[in-house]
């Protein structure tokens, strides 16, 4: 079983300004059928939708698809966490959707550096450990990664979920600033990190390429803290989904058939309280975190 835990749905007509800085391909209406298309033909049975842009039309979107799709067993979905009486009105009203599994901002869109450290955005956060929902970070490094560590200290009964490795600057002269920072938010033990987005490195030599960021976050985070997840369908406009699953794969490939089950499926679906898997398939991985930390709690 895998499970894709970053795949987005999108219609230029109903906002995404950010798709006019994007390759031409990607600037089309992506729905639920496209997705599945790409996902079933690489093998992937299960998905969840990640919320891309910063509006409740986005997020309705979303959770419409999963009613309507069992494949999508989740969605991380957005509230105005910056305005805590709109957020908090927002979270009831959503609070029986039963695939809404976290929330998300576009956090490296938004000029504020400091936004996860305002108080409003704090106080929702809260609300969201509540709700029992996972909190994503994407596009992290380099002005949110030492941030969201510090927000993970500060709500520990929150899960702070790093997206795409928070984006390692791959050969650039920030690499070990980046290292440093990315170890730093794996010692806090409710974070965990998305091994995705990744295909901005470029696979040409894949393992090579994209092995440092993998081998520090197996060494930080362990297994039982990663998660695969795709991107798509910004791959699409690169070496596509298939390629993007078959190089990643080849270093999750590396390791026990545990760990592999913790990196594709196990994990998610603790982080995001998906369904249990049936007990005959429960076996933890077994490789830990230099860190000597839990895994995320459970939500």
């Amino acid at each position: 079983m895998t499970i894709d835990t970053h795949v987005h749905l999108w219609d230029p007509a109903d906002g995404y300004a950010w798709l006019a800085n994007v390759d031409p391909l990607l600037r089309r209406h992506i729905g639920a059928a496209d997705a599945h298309v790409e996902l079933a033909a690489a093998g992937v049975e299960e998905a969840i939708l990640v919320q891309a842009d910063d509006t409740a039309s986005d997020t309705d979107r979303m959770l419409a698809a999963a009613a309507a799709h069992d494949w999508i067993v989740g969605v991380v979905g957005w509230v105005p966490l910056d305005d805590e009486v709109a957020a908090a009105a927002e979270l009831e009203r959503r609070v029986e959707e039963p695939k809404l599994r976290g929330i998300r901002h576009l956090v490296h869109d938004d000029p504020r550096d400091d936004f996860l450290e305002l108080p409003a955005v704090r106080a929702s956060l809260a609300r969201v450990a509540a709700h029992g929902l996972a909190f994503d970070v994407p596009d992290a490094w380099p002005r949110h990664l030492a941030r969201a560590a510090d927000l993970a200290a500060a709500l520990p009964e929150l899960t702070v979920v790093i997206d795409h490795l928070a984006k390692p600057p791959f050969g650039g002269p920030d690499w070990n600033a980046w290292a440093t920072e990315f170890a730093r938010a794996a010692a806090q033990p409710n974070t965990v990190a998305k091994v995705s987005g990744l295909h901005a490195a470029g696979f040409a030599h894949p393992v090579e390429t994209v092995r440092p960021a993998w081998d520090l976050a197996l060494e930080v985070f362990g297994p039982d803290r990663l998660m695969y997840g795709s991107d798509w369908p910004m791959t699409a406009a690169g070496s596509g989904y298939g390629s993007t699953r078959q190089q990643l794969g080849a270093l999750i490939g590396e390791l026990s058939p545990a760990e592999q089950r913790a990196v594709y499926e196990t994990t998610a679906r603790r982080v995001y309280a998906l369904p249990p898997l049936a007990p005959e398939h429960a076996e933890p991985a077994r490789r830990t975190s230099r860190n000597d930390v839990p895994t995320a709690k459970e939500i």
